[in-house]
C-alpha cells in the first residue's frame, strides 16, 4: 500500500512533503521516491496515531470496572476517534479490584480484537495519594506506598504496568520510588508535596508529573511546590488535560513555555461518561455528574473529562500553542513516556503503521492501525 502526495509528520516535528508506504503493517519508504499505484492524498496531513498515556474510561465503561468487554468497547473508542495505542488508568481502589482489572488488559494484548487501539501498559494512579488531594479519588482506599503490593501487582499482570502515581510526602514515598522507578516511570500525582520534596522525588528516579496544576500545589513565589521542581529538571516531563476546563488556555499555553514540547504530554484523563450524554455515572465507588461536558462529584469536586485525547490535541492548538508541538505531545511524548518508543509514536520506516489523515484543521478522516483502516 503506497501513497503519494502527503504532508507527513515526520521526526523532525514538522511537516514534510512526500510519500510513504505499509508492508506488513509497517511503514516504509517515509519521504522515498514515489512507488506506482500510489493513493493519492492531495495534500492531506498524516500523523501518527496519537497515545493516551491516562484515560480511564469512555462509552459507559471504566478501565477499574474489571470488564474485558468494556476494556474492547474503550479501545474500539479510542480508535475510532485516532487514538491507537493507550493506557487504561486505573482509580484508587483494593489492590483485588486493581488485580482483576489489569488481567484484562493482560487479555486484550493476547487476543487483539479487530479494531482496537493498542493497550501499551497501564498507568496506576493511586492508590499512594495525599488525603487532602485527593480529588475525585476515592479516599476510603488510600493507602502508603508499598512497594512490595506494587510489584506483586506488576508481575501478576507481566510487567504492563507502565506509569505509576505517587504523593511524595507519604512515609515510604522515596524508597519506593528508588525501586519503582527500576519498573516503570514514576510520576508525581495528587499531593501536597514542597519543593524540597518534589526536588527529593525527582533525585529519587521520578521523571513524570501527573495532570499538571491539577491536584498539586499551584506555584507560590515563596512555596513554588512540586512544578517549579519539575520544571527546571529537564528529565521530568508533564502531563496536561487539554479540555480547556481543567486548565486555563492561558496556562496550557504557560505550560508549553515553560517545559517546552519535548517534554510536555497531553491528555484527556476521560472516564466513563466520555462520549455519552448528560448524566449521573460511577467513579470508583463515587458519583460523578455530567453537565454541559463537566464532570463532577456531588460536592462539586471537578473529576476527570468527558472527551477524548485528539479532541484534546484540536483545542490546545486553538488555544494558541503551535500545531507541531501539540502533536508531538500527543504522539512521540507518551510513546516515550510508555516505554514504546521503538514501535509507535512517530512515522518512521520499521515502526508500526498507526497514521491519521486529516484535514487541513487536523479534522480526522481515515484512522489505520497496524496498516488497516479503521
Amino acid at each position: 500500500m503506497n501513497f503519494k502526495n502527503a504532508r507527513i509528520y515526520t521526526e523532525k516535528f514538522c511537516f514534510e512533503n512526500g510519500c510513504f508506504s505499509v508492508e506488513n503493517g509497517r511503514f516504509k519508504n517515509v519521504l522515498g521516491p514515489e512507488l506506482p499505484d500510489s493513493t493519492d492524498l492531495h495534500g492531506a496531513k498524516v500523523i501518527p496515531g496519537l497515545l493516551d498515556v491516562h484515560t480511564h474510561g469512555n462509552s459507559g465503561a471504566d478501565f477499574s470496572d474489571g470488564s474485558y468487554e468494556g476494556l474492547v468497547k474503550m479501545a474500539r473508542y479510542q480508535a475510532a476517534n485516532g487514538v491507537t495505542s493507550f493506557a487504561p488508568s486505573s482509580l484508587t481502589l483494593p489492590f483485588d479490584t486493581l488485580r482483576a482489572a489489569y488481567q484484562t488488559a493482560v487479555r486484550i494484548n493476547s487476543e487483539k480484537p479487530e479494531k482496537c487501539a493498542a493497550v501499551r501498559g497501564i498507568n496506576m494512579e493511586g492508590p499512594f495519594f495525599c488525603e487532602a488531594r485527593k480529588g475525585a479519588q476515592n479516599a476510603a482506599y488510600l493507602r502508603l506506598p508499598d512497594y512490595d503490593a506494587f510489584r506483586e501487582l506488576n508481575d501478576g499482570c507481566g510487567g504492563l504496568i507502565k506509569i505509576v502515581d505517587i504523593a511524595p510526602e507519604l512515609p515510604g514515598a522515596i524508597e519506593f520510588i528508588r525501586k519503582a522507578s527500576g519498573d516503570c516511570t514514576v510520576s508525581i500525582a495528587h499531593t501536597d508535596c514542597s519543593y524540597d520534596q518534589a526536588k527529593a522525588a525527582i533525585d529519587a528516579g521520578v521523571t513524570h508529573l501527573t495532570h499538571l496544576f491539577n491536584a498539586m500545589p499551584g506555584i507560590h513565589h515563596r512555596r513554588p511546590g512540586p512544578i517549579a521542581a519539575g520544571c527546571e529538571d529537564e528529565r521530568v516531563s508533564a502531563e496536561i488535560i487539554g479540555d480547556g476546563l481543567h486548565v486555563h488556555p492561558s496556562c496550557v499555553r504557560l505550560a508549553y513555555r515553560m517545559f517546552g514540547a519535548e517534554r510536555m504530554v497531553l491528555v484527556s484523563d476521560s472516564l466513563r461518561c466520555c462520549g455519552l450524554p448528560d448524566g449521573e455515572y460511577d467513579l470508583g465507588g463515587l458519583k460523578a455528574f455530567l453537565s454541559g461536558g463537566v464532570a463532577r462529584l456531588a460536592d462539586g469536586t471537578l473529576a476527570g473529562s468527558a472527551t477524548n485525547v485528539y479532541e484534546c490535541m484540536r483545542r490546545v492548538i486553538s488555544f494558541g500553542v503551535p500545531e507541531c508541538d501539540v502533536i508531538r505531545s500527543a504522539t512521540y511524548n507518551p510513546a516515550r513516556q510508555l516505554h514504546c518508543l521503538d514501535e509507535v509514536g512517530s512515522i518512521a520506516d520499521g515502526k508500526q503503521a498507526d497514521f491519521v489523515i486529516c484535514n487541513d484543521d487536523l479534522t480526522c478522516r481515515d484512522v489505520y492501525v497496524c496498516g488497516e483502516k479503521i
